[in-house]
């Protein structure tokens, strides 16, 4: 479909709606309208698969689903099923139910790196809990970050860094100090400087590039030397990398790890994990000041509970984590092609592990563009794929592949005139898409 033809008009009157209702007319910024095309963000009716539709009639395959949480499709039968039959037993009771007991056990033997686990909604609340942990611990009052990492949290202890830290005391940001991914040696000149303040390392184990050889089990050490906490953010690499993470696959145990997204399919759910020595420091049988970890009314959730029970299931008995990579080089491989030959090989990148691709989309002087995004993202939408990423589920086809491939064809030659041209403006349909941290709205 012609990119002028394309029009989301009851899309486009929903989203006005949202406004009036919603601070930044949704629930989480980076599926905001501004992250779109002007007048071109769907509003979506369903999903089903590798599939969802919007209130539009339009059908798309769609990418990064759930922002990386539905990586088996969407109302997959073994996830819906193991939920319908918690349905009509209730959700939620004055004591722990006996799903509780089952999760953890599921967990635990899923990621057997880890010896206790704590379940609830977000990632947030989970990496908040880490942090404050690893401060109850050591007695330590900052917290490093990897700075090579978009986000952690919404709390004060991350967000405070981001241009978007209104409202944040500038004493509670100034605990918060950050380190390079990669550099061992960078990251003990911090921890040095220092020099026990430090509560805690938290970083995602791996990202868009793979960790240097030596390098995790090298923080690891410094860790342990320089007395601090080992936090890995499994949020994205969770059952992504491998059934029990990125910690999993390099072999390298963190003190305490956070996983989401994909543990419940689309169903709310993140679990806290790790060492039993620091875990029970949240809990009734230890000696010591009582931490308030994680006392959340609804983390245990049965219905959200047998999800994730479901989800880890299917992952280890159907090889998902396998098919992820199969399918994300198969999507990788047709796009970098397709780019290649329509002359835009270094302007439209595929970056990232097969199972969690990412593009960039670069100008003329090869430098990130957001009007090129703009102009990529609307060709892509008029063909019929919704992709901020190329972050695959396993509910992808082949065909859906070689017809995303297709797409990508089509709008690399659009890409191709707009270089040519030296300037993409009159492709962009009206204003850039924009990042979601900054400063102004």
């Amino acid at each position: 479909m012609d990119t002028e033809e394309f029009q989301l008009p009851r899309s486009r009157q929903a989203n006005e709606r949202l406004h009036a209702m919603i601070p930044g007319g949704g629930h989480t910024y980076a599926k905001g309208d501004d992250q779109y095309p002007e007048n071109l963000a769907p509003v979506i009716s369903h999903g089903h698969g590798a599939h969802v539709w919007d209130i539009d009639g339009n059908r798309y395959i769609e990418y990064g689903s759930g922002l990386r949480s539905v990586s088996l499709g969407h109302a997959h039968p073994r996830v819906i099923e193991a939920v319908r039959r918690e349905l009509d037993r209730g959700s939620n009771f004055v004591r722990p139910s006996i799903v509780e007991v089952e999760a953890a056990e599921r967990f635990l033997a899923t990621v057997p790196t880890a010896e206790m686990v704590k379940f609830a909604k977000n990632g947030s609340d989970v990496t908040t809990a880490a942090v404050r942990l690893a401060r109850a611990v050591t007695g330590r009052p900052r917290v490093a970050i990897c700075g090579d990492h978009p986000f952690f949290s919404v709390d004060d202890w991350f967000i405070g860094t981001t241009p978007m830290s209104a409202g944040i005391p500038a004493a509670t940001t100034e605990l918060t100090v950050a380190f390079p991914y990669g550099d061992l040696a960078a990251t003990e000149e911090l921890l040095t400087r220092y020099q026990d303040e430090v509560a805690c390392l938290i970083l995602e184990p791996a990202g868009h590039i793979e960790p240097p050889p030596g390098y995790l089990a090298g923080l690891r050490e410094l860790a342990d030397r320089h007395g601090c906490v080992l936090i890995f953010d499994e949020m994205i690499t969770g059952l992504r990398w491998s059934e029990a993470g990125a910690q999993g696959l390099y072999g390298v145990v963190p003190d305490l790890s956070t996983f989401g997204k994909a543990l419940g399919n689309g169903f709310a759910v993140s679990a806290l994990a790790g060492r039993r020595e620091l875990m029970e420091r949240g809990g009734l049988r230890h000696p010591g000041d009582r931490v308030f970890l994680l006392s959340t009314t609804h983390g245990a959730e049965t219905h959200s509970l047998a999800a994730a029970m479901a989800v880890q299931t299917t992952y280890v008995e159907e090889g998902i984590t396998a098919r992820l990579h199969a399918l994300g080089e198969r999507l990788a491989a047709g796009v970098r092609d397709v780019a290649a030959s329509m002359g835009v090989g270094d302007h439209v990148v595929v970056r990232g592990r097969a199972s969690n691709l990412v593009f960039a989309t670069l100008d003329e002087s090869r430098q990130p563009s957001q009007q090129y995004r703009t102009l990529f993202l609307r060709q892509l939408l008029a063909g019929g794929v919704l992709a901020p990423s190329f972050v695959v589920s396993s509910a992808l086809s082949d065909a859906d592949i070689d017809r995303t491939v297709e797409v990508v064809a089509q709008a690399c030659a659009v890409y191709r005139k707009a270089l040519d041209a030296a300037d993409p403006t009159p492709w962009l349909g009206g204003r850039p898409v924009k990042p979601v941290f900054r400063r102004l709205a």
